[in-house]
C-alpha cells in the first residue's frame, strides 16, 4: 500500500519552510515508489524459476536504488525556467520550476517532485551564468545540517542589475569536514567538470588533474552519467572502476551507491590479470623491463613459434575410402590462417575445420554429396587431431611466460632486436621455478602471463571503462587495462606530478596509445577545490622538479586554510601534533615514510591516541588514521601531519621518485597541514 505524500504549503512568507515541505513530499513521494516495488507479486508473471530469480534480484536492486539515505539530501537545487523547456520564445510558454536532485522522484499522478542531476533539463544548474544564464530566471541552492533543510540561497541569473557573487553555501560544502569514505559531488560539480562528466559514451576521456581538483569525483560521476543516459546498453557491455589499490577502492566504494547505481563492478589491475598466485617480487629494474611495451611482441613471438609448418600429408579414413591432404596444401590453409592475424587459439580451431573442408572438396569431386555433418565428422578424424596438434599445439600462457623467464636461449631466440643481452639477464629468474604453481609470480609476471592468454584467446570487452591514478601504470599494465574496453570506451583519471613508480607515465598521448585509444580526447582541470592555497601553493614548489610545464593547481577556495611547518626533535612532538588536530572537527591523517609507520604506531599507542589503517572506515570516536606514504595516494583527510618529508624522499629508489611522493603526500589536506620534521627539509622545498 502506497503512502501519500502530503501536500506541499505554498506560502510566499517563508519560503524556507515551503521548501522543507516540498522535501517532507518528496521524501514521501520517494517512501511511495519504493513501497510500490517492495508490493509487487512476480508469481503469475514468469514462465520459470530462472525467470523468477533474474526478476526477483532486479526489483531488489530497484529498491535498494530507492533507499532514502536521511544524512543525504534528496535535492539540493532548484532552477525557475523563464521558459517551459524547449519552449523558449514561444508565445505564452510560461516558465516551470524543477528541484535537481540525486534521483528522480515521482508523486502519485507521476508528476516529477525531484528531477536527476544527470537529466537535460538538470543541466543549467552547473552550466547556466550571468554571462550564459541558459533561459534560467532563478538557481536556488539548499544547505543542510544532516539531513535537514536549515539554508537557502538564490542567483537571478536574468537579472542584470544583481552582480554575479560567489556562493557561500556552494564554498561550505567544498569546504565541509569530511569523516568515512568519499562523498559524491553532485552537489558541487562545476561547468568544466560537467563537461567532462556529460561527454558521450563513443570517445575516450583523459582529465590531467592536480590535486584536489576533483579528478576522482568526476570519473565516478560520468560513470553515473553514462548509466543514466546508457543504461540499457550498459546493462549489457557491462562498467568497471579501476583503482590503485584496495584502500583507494574501500574510500570511494559508497560514491556511486548514494547515486542509486549498484551494479558497477571496482577492481585493480592487479585483480584484472591474477590468472596466478602473486607471492614474489621484482626489482625495479627487472619490474621496468617487464613493464615495457616491447615485452608484447617478444610475448607474440614465443606463442607463434609453436606453429611449425607440415612435413607430411594429412591421410583421412572414412570406411573404405582414404582421403589425402597433401602437405603442400596444409601449409597454405596454416600460412594463410597466420596472415589473418587472429589469435592463435581461434586459428587453432579453425585449422581442423579448413582441412576437412579440403577433403569435403575431394569427396565431392569424386561424386559424393557430404554435408556439415561429414565435415564436422572429418574435423574430429583422429588424423586431423593429430595433424593438429603437431602443426598448431596449445600454449599455456603461464607455462609460456614460466619459460621464458627460466630459458635464457627460448627468451634469446624471441627478444632477438627487441631487448639487449643486459635487458635480458636482468628480467631471468636467478632460481628457475619447476611448475606454475611453484613460481614466486610478481604482479609484472602475471601482466606478462595476461598478455599472453590474450594472444591465445580474447578476453571479454566492457562498455566502459574508468582508470585512475593512471600515471603509476606501466605500458604493459595499460595494455591490460586496455583490453577490456577494445569495443567500449575509458575515463583515464591521473596526475604526472604524482607518478610514483619507476615506469610511471611520461605523457598522456603515450599511455593513450599503449591503451588502444590513441584518439582520446585529453583534458586537464587547473581549479583547485579541496587543497587550501598554502598548502598547494607550497606543494608546487617541487613541480618544476618533478613535473615541468605542467600548470600549477590554482585554488579557488576563500577559506586559506591552516599551514604550519614545524621543527621537531621527538617522535612524541609528532603524536601532539596529531592531538592537536584532533581537537578540529573533521578526520585527520598522519603520513609518514612507510618506515617510520611502526615507530609512530608505537608512539600512538603509547599516548593512547586510537587510530585506523588506510581504508578503514572513520567515526566520531575514531577519526586518526596512520598512513604509509606509498598508501597515500587518492585519499583525503581534512587535516594532515606529515612527519618527516625527507625520510618521504629517501624511501623511494630514487631522488625525483622520492619528491614526486612526498607531492603527493603534502597535499592529501582538505583543510589544514603541519609539516613536521627533525632531519633538514629536502632542498626543493626552498
Amino acid at each position: 500500500m502506497s503512502t501519500p505524500a502530503p501536500a506541499p504549503v505554498d506560502d510566499p512568507l517563508d519560503p524556507l519552510s515551503r521548501e522543507r515541505s516540498h522535501l517532507a513530499s518528496s521524501r514521501a513521494a520517494l517512501r511511495a515508489m519504493r513501497e510500490d516495488v517492495e508490493s509487487l507479486d512476480i508469481r503469475d508473471v514468469t514462465a520459470n524459476w530462472v525467470n523468477a530469480e533474474v526478476l526477483a534480484r532486479q526489483i531488489d536492486e530497484r529498491i535498494k536504488a530507492l533507499a532514502d539515505l536521511s544524512d543525504t539530501p534528496l535535492f539540493f537545487g532548484r532552477l525557475d525556467y523563464l521558459h517551459a523547456p524547449g519552449a523558449e520564445g514561444a508565445e505564452g510558454a510560461e516558465g516551470e520550476q524543477f528541484y535537481i536532485g540525486r534521483r528522480h522522484v515521482h508523486d502519485a499522478e507521476g508528476d516529477p517532485m525531484v528531477i536527476d542531476w544527470r537529466a537535460p533539463v538538470s543541466q543549467p544548474f552547473y552550466r547556466a551564468s550571468k554571462k550564459n544564464p541558459l533561459d534560467i530566471a532563478l538557481r536556488r541552492r539548499f544547505g543542510y545540517t544532516g539531513g535537514d533543510l536549515t539554508a537557502y540561497e538564490d542567483e537571478h541569473l536574468s537579472d542584470p542589475a544583481e552582480a554575479a557573487r560567489t556562493s557561500q553555501l556552494l564554498q561550505q560544502e567544498i569546504e565541509r569536514p569530511r569523516v568515512g569514505p568519499m562523498r559524491d559531488i553532485v552537489a558541487t560539480i562545476q561547468p568544466e567538470q560537467d563537461e567532462i562528466v556529460r561527454s558521450g559514451l563513443g570517445g575516450t576521456v583523459c582529465v590531467q588533474g592536480g590535486p584536489g581538483t576533483g579528478k576522482t569525483a568526476v570519473g565516478l560521476h560520468r560513470v553515473a552519467y553514462l548509466l543514466y543516459a546508457h543504461r540499457e546498453r550498459l546493462a549489457r557491455t557491462g562498467t568497471l572502476v579501476i583503482g590503485p589499490n584496495k584502500s583507494f577502492l574501500h574510500y570511494i566504494e559508497q560514491v556511486l551507491p548514494a547515486l542509486g547505481e549498484l551494479t558497477v563492478r571496482q577492481a585493480t589491475v592487479d585483480d584484472l590479470v591474477a590468472h596466478v598466485e602473486v607471492r614474489g617480487t621484482d626489482e625495479a629494474a627487472a619490474a621496468v623491463i617487464k613493464g615495457d611495451a616491447r615485452m608484447a611482441e617478444v610475448l607474440r613471438r614465443a606463442v607463434y613459434s609453436h606453429v611449425t609448418m607440415p612435413t607430411e600429408p594429412v591421410v583421412v579414413v572414412r570406411g573404405s575410402r582414404r582421403w589425402r591432404v597433401p602437405a603442400y596444401e596444409v601449409e597454405e590453409t596454416v600460412r594463410e590462417l597466420l596472415a589473418r592475424d587472429i589469435r592463435y587459439g581461434a586459428a587453432r580451431e579453425a585449422l581442423p575445420q579448413r582441412i576437412a573442408h579440403a577433403v569435403l572438396v575431394q569427396m565431392e569431386r569424386s561424386g559424393e554429396a557430404p554435408d556439415d555433418r561429414v565435415q564436422d565428422a572429418v574435423a574430429r578424424n583422429s588424423a586431423v587431431k593429430a595433424a593438429v596438434k603437431a602443426i598448431w599445439p596449445p600454449v599455456d600462457p603461464a607455462k609460456l611466460v614460466l619459460r621464458l623467464l627460466a630459458d635464457a636461449d627460448f627468451l634469446a631466440v624471441h627478444a632477438e632486436g627487441l631487448l639487449s643481452e643486459d635487458e635480458r639477464k636482468t628480467i631471468l629468474w636467478a632460481k628457475p621455478a619447476r611448475s606454475v604453481k611453484s613460481a614466486k609470480w610478481s604482479a609484472a609476471d602475471a601482466v606478462l602471463i595476461d598478455e599472453a592468454n590474450d594472444i591465445v584467446a580474447r578476453t571479454a570487452s566492457l562498455g566502459h571503462v574508468v582508470l585512475d591514478e593512471a600515471q603509476d601504470l606501466s605500458p604493459m599494465q595499460y595494455r591490460a587495462v586496455g583490453r577490456r574496453c577494445t569495443t567500449g570506451s575509458a575515463t583515464v583519471l591521473g596526475d604526472l606530478a604524482q607518478g610514483t613508480t619507476p615506469w610511471a607515465t611520461r605523457s598522456w598521448d603515450e599511455a593513450l596509445a599503449h591503451l588502444g585509444k590513441s584518439d582520446g580526447v585529453i583534458e586537464e582541470l587547473t581549479a583547485g577545490f579541496r587543497v587550501p592555497t598554502d598548502v598547494i601553493t607550497y606543494a608546487s614548489r617541487l613541480l618544476p622538479h618533478i613535473a615541468p610545464g605542467l600548470t600549477p593547481v590554482a585554488s579557488i577556495r576563500e577559506n586559506p586554510g591552516f599551514f604550519e611547518v614545524r621543527a621537531v626533535s621527538e617522535t612524541v612532538e609528532v603524536v601532539a601534533a596529531c592531538g592537536e588536530l584532533l581537537g578540529r572537527e573533521g578526520s585527520v591523517g598522519v603520513i609518514a615514510a612507510d618506515a617510520r609507520v611502526p615507530e609512530l604506531a608505537e608512539a600512538l599507542t603509547a599516548a593512547g591516541i586510537p587510530y585506523l589503517a588506510p581504508g578503514e572506515e572513520t567515526t566520531e570516536q575514531t577519526r586518526l588514521t596512520l598512513v604509509p606514504a606509498s598508501l597515500a595516494k587518492g585519499l583525503e583527510y581534512d587535516y594532515v601531519v606529515l612527519d618527516e618529508p625527507q625520510a618521504v624522499v629517501d624511501g623511494e629508489p630514487d631522488e625525483r621518485t622520492g619528491l614526486r611522493r612526498l607531492y603527493v603526500a603534502l597535499t592529501r589536506a582538505v583543510s589544514g597541514l603541519i609539516v613536521a620534521h627533525g632531519a633538514p627539509l629536502p632542498v626543493q622545498l626552498g
